[in-house]
């Protein structure tokens, strides 16, 4: 008998108890009936998704959650992302992640560009290769804010910080330092003279939203290679998503990415969109995997009222329909879990364990409470080690 297996991702949706909300948490006051009875009806608890002494980003704790252990294949965000663009690395080829950022009276103000559409980001990325004139350096336009910077032939040794996570901060204390941090920096640099009297900028500043004051390279790596998902775990997947780091390493892994028109990776995705391609995906597919961006995007703004919203909307829209439509297969498990905390009070990743809920065939309960943090805690059932819990939920 053939089981269907679905995966929901609310990106960030984890996070500390809040005094706007007196003392609880957004998954304590968000209304969310569809994954509290998963979580009543079936079981949770924790998992650690990020390991000791790795940054808690979303591409370490989502490979994770696809199981594959960070610490043996970790590649690097900016590789993975790669892959989704299909950009083929030479072997002496770098790409680091290139955001279009706001920066205010020296200080990290948006991680985002206040979300610059796509078409304008696009234009700032050619125009910035086109005036380095240097060969050895591309760049790749991508999603908004989101693209990629490629440089041949020289090799580095840097830190670089994510700019998501140093938001409000001084950034010339955040710059990437090691060898050949002063390329990066030059990058940088001339970026900002050549946005500061923009066009595009103009015409931003003018509507009051934020101006693309900078492009920030982070996230480093060379080609990234993953082993099949196929030939660990013998299912067939496809993944759902808006978000180029997922498309990546669902590439990577040999699934199939499933677009749905309206999906932004902001507040306004197509939802329902997304519940309706994974419900017809389980007709070809044994695993289906739909991430959902917009709680983090709430997080790094800090706005505890909308991520609540956002959470809402995934339990509403995505959840709800998708659980009911499992029921229709002889064999079914549902899973839904945050890849990592974006508490709205730091604005940042943090790497504290994560709860989950998992319903369906075979799956019996611990502690029948709704869907928590805190009550998750209170089960008792830790996973330690993240990409272990793949293997869990196919096979427990």
């Amino acid at each position: 008998m053939t089981t269907k297996y679905v995966i929901i991702i609310p990106d960030g949706a984890a996070d500390y108890p809040l005094d706007c909300f007196d003392g609880k948490t957004i998954l304590e006051v968000a209304d969310i009936p569809n994954t509290d009875k998963i979580s009543i009806d079936g079981k949770q608890g924790i998992v650690q998704t990020v390991p000791p002494d790795m940054t808690p980003g979303s591409d370490v704790a989502q490979m994770s959650l696809l199981g594959y252990d960070p610490m043996q294949y970790y590649p690097g965000r900016a590789p993975i992302e790669a892959a989704a663009q299909g950009i083929k690395l030479a072997p002496d080829e770098w790409v680091f992640r290139c955001n279009l950022v706001t920066i205010a009276d020296g200080k990290m103000a948006d991680h985002s560009a206040g979300h610059v559409p796509t078409a304008e980001a696009g234009k700032l990325i050619r125009e910035l290769e086109a005036a380095l004139g240097d060969p050895k350096i591309r760049f790749y336009p991508g999603v908004s804010y989101r693209n990629l910077c490629v440089i041949a032939g020289e090799q580095f040794d840097v830190e670089t910080q994510p700019p998501h996570d140093i938001i409000g901060r001084k950034v010339s204390k955040n710059l990437p330092h090691g060898k050949n941090a002063e390329l990066l920096k030059d990058i940088m640099a001339r970026s900002q003279q050549l946005f500061e009297n923009h066009e595009v900028n103009r015409v931003r500043r003018d509507l009051g939203e934020n101006p693309v004051s900078s492009v920030w390279l982070w996230g480093q790596g060379q080609a990234a290679w993953l082993e099949s998902f196929h030939k660990r775990f013998g299912l067939k997947g496809a993944a759902i998503t808006a978000v180029d780091l997922v498309r990546g390493l669902a590439g990577l892994i040999g699934f199939d990415v499933i677009d749905v028109e309206g999906a932004t990776g902001y507040f306004d995705t197509n939802y329902i969109g997304k519940a309706q391609a994974a419900i017809k995906a389980l007709e070809d597919y044994d695993l289906v995997f739909v991430h959902i961006e917009a709680p983090d995007e709430a997080g790094h703004s800090g706005n505890a009222e909308l991520k609540k919203r956002a959470v809402e909307k995934i339990d509403k829209h995505i959840v709800g329909p998708v659980h009911e439509a499992l029921k229709e297969y002889d064999s079914w498990r549902l899973l839904v879990m945050p890849d990592h905390p974006t508490p709205v009070e730091t604005r940042a990743h943090t790497d504290d364990p994560v709860p989950f809920a998992m319903a369906g065939s075979g799956v019996t309960g611990i502690l029948h409470r709704p869907f928590s943090e805190g009550n998750a805690y209170q089960s008792g059932f830790r996973v330690d080690n993240g990409f272990e819990m793949m293997e869990y939920f196919l096979k427990a």
